[in-house]
């Protein structure tokens, strides 16, 4: 199963927010836009919290939830952007946090101050 937000980018660029293969859920990198409306915040706080709702409607459309994520990226252009993140993903992720990667990074628009990609295992 193939999940789209209807997001420009996926259109332009040629991919969907998620693929369901059996109990895996792969979501691909989420960016702080608003995809309905394609606008974007400039705090990175705020794109954070806007990745997360993004991602966490994208796992219960799956069928799978932010609890059963098993490994995160995080991926920001500055990485003095990513310590005022962490009390939302920690409270994104509860008590059973999943495997972390953070890279900093060039991303697609300069407006983008987070991309979050997870992975989840729903059993």
């Amino acid at each position: 199963m193939r999940i789209s937000t209807g997001s420009r980018f996926e259109q332009d660029v040629g991919y969907c927010r998620a693929v369901v293969s059996g109990d895996w859920v792969f979501v691909s990198g989420t960016t702080g836009f608003d995809y309905a409306t394609m606008s974007i915040e400039p705090d990175v706080v705020a794109q954070c919290r806007q990745a997360l709702r993004t991602i966490e409607a994208t796992l219960a459309e799956a069928g799978a939830s932010m609890r059963q994520v098993v490994r995160v990226r995080y991926l920001v252009p500055d990485a003095a952007d990513f310590p005022p993140c962490w009390p939302l993903l920690r409270a994104a992720f509860g008590p059973a946090p999943p495997a972390a990667t953070m890279m900093v990074v060039g991303l697609a628009d300069p407006r983008m101050r987070i991309e979050i990609e997870v992975t989840a295992h729903r059993v």
